[in-house]
């Protein structure tokens, strides 16, 4: 699973627990399966705790908790991912500028 994905699942579990898998995959877009392993890759770092509501009606209903060691997962995915489109941007601020020299180079020369 990479970085971003990873971000993006626990991002979807901690705002919304009560998710099923099948609801996760389609707001992720990945298939159930993929969304299965992600889980239980989760589960097995002890990032994701698995509550079951044995007594709601719903016999399967289930809530993904963040455990405080996924809490500190999703802060430190949070800040290496934000720092990745940080550094994306400033070199494409850099792309832009050197475009519109270009182009501003190319409107001197035909004049």
């Amino acid at each position: 699973m990479n970085d971003e994905l990873r971000l993006r699942l626990l991002r979807q579990l901690t705002e919304h627990p009560e998710l099923s898998q099948r609801e996760i995959a389609q707001r992720l877009g990945l298939s159930l399966g993929k969304t299965n392993y992600c889980l239980r890759a989760l589960i097995d770092k002890g990032w994701v705790k698995v509550n079951n509501f044995r007594t709601s009606n719903n016999k399967l209903a289930y809530a993904y908790v963040l455990t405080p060691s996924g809490l500190r997962a999703k802060i430190n995915a949070t800040s290496t991912f934000l720092r990745r489109k940080q550094d994306e941007y400033v070199q494409l601020e850099r792309e832009i500028a050197e475009l519109r020299e270009e182009v501003e180079r190319s409107h001197v020369r035909r004049a």
